[in-house]
């Protein structure tokens, strides 16, 4: 696998014995963070559904040793703040939500209570904690009016949506903004929001995902169908955006000047590739026998072109790491190793963890957003 970049590494010493609130903890992303921190001696309390699918990632990776692990409805505004109460931490990354578009079109209502009212729950009951000092809520690159012109938002573009998950993202946007402005948090404690594209890797198992879908054409014989091949999005692994965030965390727990209040995580440049790309790649790397059909019909409206511009997370020491042909790469090989083999999910998770910040570690000592760390 060829890697490209090179980026500023986390410090595992930051996080060793901290009290971490992890939102989401039995979802994808939320999954590999999760180990991540714990493998570095974190205390982490998780506060999420239990895992939708099976297999899930969480499952998987289980058994979780040292891990709080609550089963909470954010929408249950007296379990949460229970929840967070016991938890005490100080510092909270939020990534629970209803994360898939389609399903939003389905459930309208349940995705901006679980994806709005969950995060004005998880803030409020944050109100109460003395420990706390940052507070990182992950959004989506789809928060942005978007005009389909195809250019590259900025962080200072304006927030739109035209479907309900988008808009409820755009909605979690505003309520951050106006929780510090309105005081509603002390001035020692640092909040942010973060915009990742769309997020690759090994482990995702959700409905109505691109890979996923192809993992389940390749195991059941089914046939692939595209509706939106020319659709392009913003692909980068999941490692990436893993490392975005605790670089994130430890620049709001150093609270050091100049640290944008939020920031995109993408492939540099607005680099973005369509849907019938990512999708032949991706076959191919897994060695599969996929039937693909390009069929497309009348659909649930969605944005065609999407890209971010993520320059200014140079501003805590990142820049993606793992380029599209690499990203797809890492992802075939988890898949291939646990397809064949599920009791090796925390093998090759933990290799490919080793070997990614193994890339990167060699430029931490040298970049200036390392020059102080956390205590």
């Amino acid at each position: 696998m060829d890697d490209v970049g090179v980026g500023v590494a986390p410090d595992p010493a930051v996080w060793r014995g901290r009290r971490v609130l992890l939102t989401g903890h039995t979802g994808f992303k939320g999954a590999w963070l999760t180990h991540i921190l714990r493998r570095w001696g974190a205390h982490v309390t998780g506060i999420a559904l239990a895992p939708e699918t099976t297999p899930s990632l969480f499952e998987l990776l289980s058994p979780w040793p040292e891990l709080d692990s609550r089963i909470v409805d954010l929408r249950d505004r007296e379990a949460l703040a229970a929840a967070v109460a016991d938890a005490d931490p100080e510092v909270v990354f939020h990534l629970a939500a209803q994360a898939i578009v389609r399903r939003s079109y389905r459930e309208p209502v349940e995705t901006l209570a679980s994806n709005v009212m969950g995060t004005v729950h998880l803030l409020d009951a944050l109100r109460g904690c003395p420990r706390l000092r940052a507070v990182l809520l992950v959004t989506s690159d789809k928060v942005y009016r978007n005009d389909e012109a195809g250019s590259a938002f900025t962080e200072a573009a304006a927030l739109g949506g035209d479907d309900p998950y988008s808009a409820s993202k755009a909605c979690a946007e505003i309520i951050a903004q106006a929780w510090m402005a309105s005081g509603l948090l002390p001035a020692t404690v640092r909040l942010a929001t973060v915009r990742a594209g769309n997020v690759l890797g090994g482990g995702d198992f959700a409905q109505d995902r691109l890979l996923c879908d192809v993992v389940r054409a390749s195991t059941g014989g089914e046939v692939l169908t595209l509706r939106a091949p020319g659709a392009t999005r913003p692909w980068q692994h999941v490692l990436d955006v893993a490392r975005a965030h605790l670089l994130y965390a430890e620049a709001l727990l150093r609270d050091a000047g100049g640290v944008p209040a939020t920031l995109n995580i993408g492939p540099p440049g607005g680099v973005r590739h369509t849907v019938e790309e990512t999708v032949r790649a991706f076959v191919s790397a897994l060695g599969a026998d996929v039937r693909i059909e390009i069929t497309p019909s009348p659909q649930l409206p969605e944005k065609t072109y999407l890209a971010l511009d993520p320059s200014a997370a140079a501003a805590i020491g990142w820049r993606s790491h793992l380029d599209f042909a690499a990203t797809i790469g890492w992802t075939a090989e988890w898949y291939r190793a646990v397809l064949r083999d599920e009791s090796c999910a925390r093998r090759i998770t933990d290799q490919q963890i080793d070997h990614y910040l193994e890339e990167v570690v060699c430029t931490r000592a040298s970049s200036p957003a390392a020059a102080a760390r956390p205590r």
